[in-house]
């Protein structure tokens, strides 16, 4: 007897659900097919330890096992449960209906008790597209895919109650989490705030033009004088995610598995922070079993990169393209994987490495040549993908203990909502852009039009600082975002000339 069951496979952010096939027949020994890696093939010791302490058997017979398609490859160890009760229906040990209704995933421990999988709330969106009645998955899954509304989600927490709920000894009702509610409850829940961080006006002035327009920046300054601390609270004053937002980036935290037992949905923008030891592969993904990076837990959020002179240089060069392209393609022989990678990149740095060349203080110490040096570790080509160039200097003592109020992020965020309304209406019927950073050469020169004073004011910029032609756009996306924020239809003079000034690294005297 041929027992079907269904499970699913997850390729990047999406799932293709897999039939999962059992025979019993004369012979002996247990045979997978379908293209398993190792961690699938050990489902056998398994899922016989999890039946035997039940009181069920694996059949002496030749239990073969199919995945198909076959010529699609399954991995990790979340099909134990489907191909368990497949055995213990084939082998008619217990009379199992309804498998052919539901998808089935979960991990079983040798007593019997299911743990977490990765990637519940891609598998159970494919698994409502198909029309399947319903998905069981462990419990701790199960909020994370109730998600997904018109699909039964049950939630077991051990093989006995999967196969008591598909016999109907027991009743288990379908979780349901009404999402609109979940989203619009935890929505701008953020720990930090503006409002705690005394002076820095130009740096939180150049943070508001980087989230109203969706630019990237770089900070440059001395050791303490809050970098970290700013770049943490660039969440807060960015807006708000679209439902649709949130659902994309829930999917990747998802089958990255960073997702909590109590966490159904993420609400609030990502912000990472990779320590700059990473490597490549886990900046950008991928591995021997391809996994989303740094880079795209970051989609739809920002990746904030601390003292970037210390990364690798293979490790910054692998995020040229996924900037510019906004995604990040794993290649393999067998395989091409896309994730998504729209981040807004965040970056700080010291101006030299006793970090205080430039301070208007104290005294920097390094050799003559060591600044270039050090400079010099960050390629121009990243640079230039950065619109945003900001010196950090320390704040004074009287701005530290002043009793002044300072502008709160919800009152910062008015503001860039605003202006990315503004950018809204701009790009209205085009899918893949929808703030001023996102536009390319073509649609520079159509939105950014600058009159002859303006022209004549960026010439001698570009004469002076020897900037490249990337450089040139990123002033005139930036002058455009400013304009905006101003609620003016032109770009004015002194719109660009502050864009201008937010090319600290191209200045002469930062060359060391």
């Amino acid at each position: 007897m041929v027992a079907k069951t269904f499970g699913s496979a997850v390729h990047g952010v999406d799932a293709q659900t897999i039939t999962v096939e059992v025979n019993i027949i004369q012979g002996n020994k247990f045979w997978m097919s379908g293209l398993p890696d190792n961690a699938v093939k050990e489902s056998q010791h398994r899922v016989e330890s999890a039946m035997k302490g039940l009181g069920y058997y694996m059949p002496r017979n030749k239990v073969v096992v199919n995945l198909a398609p076959a010529d699609v490859r399954k991995e990790g160890s979340a099909y134990d449960l489907p191909i368990a009760l497949g055995i213990i229906q084939a082998s008619g040990q217990v009379p199992i209906e309804k498998l052919d209704q539901y998808v089935i995933m979960g991990e079983l421990s040798l007593d019997g008790i299911l743990r977490p999988i990765r990637g519940a709330l891609p598998i159970a969106i494919q698994s409502r597209k198909e029309n399947f009645k319903g998905i069981v998955l462990p419990k701790a899954n199960a909020r994370e895919a109730a998600i997904v509304n018109k699909l039964n989600v049950i939630g077991v927490e051990t093989l006995k109650e999967a196969i008591d709920f598909f016999t109907d000894k027991i009743q288990i009702d379908p979780l349901v989490v009404d999402t609109r509610e979940v989203f619009n409850e935890q929505l701008n829940t953020y720990d930090s705030d503006f409002r705690d961080v005394q002076g820095q006006e130009n740096i939180k002035r150049a943070l508001e033009i980087a989230a109203a327009g969706g630019h990237n920046a770089i900070m440059i300054g001395p050791p303490g004088a809050g970098k970290t601390m700013l770049a943490k609270r660039l969440p807060s004053i960015l807006p708000p995610l679209t439902l649709n937002e949130a659902l994309e980036t829930t999917k990747i935290h998802s089958v990255a598995g960073r997702l909590g037992t109590n966490d159904a949905l993420i609400t609030n923008r990502p912000f990472r922070s990779p320590h700059h030891t990473i490597s490549d592969v886990a900046l950008v993904g991928g591995g021997g079993n391809p996994q989303p990076g740094e880079i795209s837990l970051s989609h739809n959020g920002v990746l904030f990169l601390d003292e970037l002179p210390e990364f690798k240089r293979t490790v910054l060069e692998v995020m040229r393209q996924p900037m510019e392209e906004r995604r990040v393609t794993i290649s393999r022989a067998k395989v091409s994987i896309d994730y998504p990678a729209n981040f807004m990149l965040i970056a700080s740095m010291n101006p030299c490495p006793c970090g205080y060349y430039n301070h208007p203080e104290k005294e920097c110490v390094c050799a003559p040549g060591v600044v270039q040096r050090y400079l010099s570790k960050v390629s121009g080509p990243l640079l230039d993908r950065i619109d945003l160039h900001v010196e950090v200097v320390p704040v004074s003592f009287d701005e530290m203990t002043s009793q002044r109020k300072s502008e709160s992020s919800e009152e910062i965020r008015v503001r860039v909502v605003a202006a990315r309304e503004i950018q809204a209406k701009r790009f209205k019927g085009n899918r893949e852009m929808y703030c001023n950073a996102m536009m390319g050469s073509s649609m520079v020169k159509k939105v950014c039009v600058i009159n002859d004073a303006g022209r004549t004011l960026l010439k001698t910029a570009m004469e002076r600082l020897g900037l490249s032609a990337r450089a040139y756009d990123r002033i005139l996306k930036v002058s455009r975002t400013i304009a905006d924020l101003a609620g003016s239809e032109e770009i004015k003079i002194e719109h660009l000339a502050e864009a201008i000034q937010y090319r600290s690294l191209d200045r002469e005297g930062w060359a060391g």
